[in-house]
């Protein structure tokens, strides 16, 4: 699964390992996440995230 890149504060949103801070279970790609999940370190929302290279 293809990680993302948050392009305000570099966080990198890992599938394999979800995010648990935020409901989010492991093995969640990032198409699947919610609307409203918003970046956990600058709190942006998923249109502020690029494909990794």
């Amino acid at each position: 699964m293809r990680r993302w890149v948050c392009d305000v504060c570099g966080y990198v949103y890992d599938p394999v390992k979800g995010d648990p801070g935020q409901g989010v279970k492991p093995g969640t790609p990032f198409e699947a996440l919610p609307e409203d999940w918003v970046c956990p370190e600058c709190g942006v929302g998923k249109e502020s995230f690029s494909p990794e290279d």
